[in-house]
């Protein structure tokens, strides 16, 4: 057998639930898309319900439609609390979706539109969905994060809403370190427990519309390098399947493509930036995330 893990490497899926946040388009839908095909119970949550529901109707296998809207803490409750209602046992909780290098904005909450759909969203989203995840053995919590967390990354406590200045590039590379140091903390939360793991992922650069957003100037030349540089999304998405299924899989891992750029490729544990890995600063943002979304762990 070859040592690329592919989607046949996709292990029966049969009586496991799966959440998959932004599940309707792009990497969201193929992580759905063959979660669903092996077997397993999949909920698209996404904002937009009549897009969600034209995207099951695209798939095979047992998958329902959840609204949820992450850039708002009470859509998030309202729908952990549907969640919790409807599946009092949740197997995958999979992180998905995300914007990327929008124009500033501010949600209704008042948080920069990137840190709080990225980041406090899902936080405040598996706080409140933990206790379903807890007593399932082999139960998994898998964040999508990106390369883009090593470009002009760091957590900027003393403007976290980017009032006083706004880079598209450095508010997502904050946001997507963000990712990797709420999973990293959860791990080592969730590591006296023995059920529920945390693991990261990154797709590389693949060919969905996350970057509608990029800026004009760069637009034209990841165009025409688009082929050398990018992959079809049933291929970025298998850093996340991988993490979800693989019997493998060591909660606090880090799954990417596998070509040295970690561009394309068939995935592989990775190593993601140093500052990611500074235990005092994942504490801290731990720390401040629990105050901005009202959101506190079932965890010592």
């Amino acid at each position: 057998m070859s040592d690329d893990w592919t989607e046949q490497r996709i292990p029966d899926q049969r009586d496991r639930v799966a959440i998959v946040t932004g599940g309707n388009t792009g990497l969201g839908f193929e992580t759905a898309r063959m979660l669903a095909a092996r077997g397993a119970t999949v909920v698209l949550a996404v904002r937009d319900v009549e897009k969600g529901r034209r995207a099951a109707a695209r798939m095979t296998g047992d998958v329902a439609v959840q609204a949820l809207d992450l850039t708002s803490l009470e859509s998030v409750r309202s729908a952990a609390a549907d969640l919790r209602a409807s599946h009092p046992r949740i197997d995958l909780l999979i992180n998905n979706a995300g914007v990327m290098y929008t124009p500033k904005q501010t949600t209704v909450d008042g948080f920069e539109l990137q840190f709080a759909t990225n980041h406090l969203g899902h936080f405040a989203l598996t706080g409140l969905l933990l206790d379903q995840l807890l007593p399932v053995p082999g139960s998994r919590v898998v964040t999508v994060s990106s390369t883009g967390h090593r470009i002009r990354a760091a957590i900027h406590f003393d403007d976290l809403n980017w009032e006083r200045s706004y880079s598209r590039a450095a508010a997502y590379g904050q946001a997507k370190l963000a990712n990797l140091m709420f999973t990293y903390e959860l791990q080592r939360r969730l590591a006296g427990h023995g059920t529920t793991v945390a693991v990261a992922t990154h797709p590389g650069v693949s060919n969905t519309d996350l970057a509608r957003n990029t800026p004009a100037a760069l637009r034209l030349p990841l165009t025409v390098l688009a082929p050398l540089l990018t992959q079809r999304p049933e291929m970025g998405a298998l850093p996340t399947l991988r993490a979800a299924t693989d019997p493998a899989v060591i909660g606090g891992q880090y799954y990417g493509p596998g070509d040295r750029r970690e561009t394309r490729g068939y995935p592989k544990v990775v190593t993601s930036s140093p500052d990611s890995y500074d235990q005092d600063t994942q504490q801290r943002l731990w720390t401040v995330s629990e105050e901005l979304t009202g959101v506190t762990f079932p965890l010592r």
